[in-house]
């Protein structure tokens, strides 16, 4: 039995040119289940040493949402975000190697609630962050049926 849809997936990979920009490189562990990475370079910078909120922001939203897509692309299904909430409890900082897990706790056939931890190269916990995720037909996104 498939685990997820791969071709919605490398689809989503192809078109993500946002995540590509920040230098993002995803995992797929298991259904329901991702971790995206992002080394912290100066592009990334609010401060001399310090990474803007907004980057860590879309790394998360990048784990969360692959996590909810890697558990509805089975059905024909992809995701948006509707609400994202993200705790920063300490500063990623330049070199730092940050790695997001996405993980689903609650799947229903339109609604997702998905849990993500953020973590540095030594294991510092840099942020926690939620989300809630619309599953719909993959072909309104991509313009053909699957």
């Amino acid at each position: 039995m498939e685990k997820y849809n791969e071709e919605i997936i490398r689809l989503y990979e192809a078109a993500n040119a946002f995540g590509d920009l920040l230098d993002m490189q995803l995992t797929l562990v298991d259904q329901g289940v991702v971790t995206y990475s992002m080394e912290v370079k100066p592009y990334h910078l609010a401060t001399p040493f310090a990474a803007h909120g907004g980057a860590l922001a879309a790394l998360v939203d990048g784990a969360l949402g692959v996590a909810a897509l890697s558990k509805v692309s089975i059905n024909k299904k992809v995701v948006s975000t509707v609400e994202l909430k993200m705790n920063f409890l300490r500063p990623a900082v330049l070199g730092d190697v940050l790695l997001a897990k996405g993980n689903v706790v609650s799947a229903g056939n339109r609604l997702l609630y998905v849990e993500c931890e953020v973590m540095n190269q030594i294991g510092d916990l840099i942020a926690k962050a939620s989300g809630t995720f619309n599953a719909y037909p993959a072909e309104k996104a991509f313009g053909r049926p699957f």
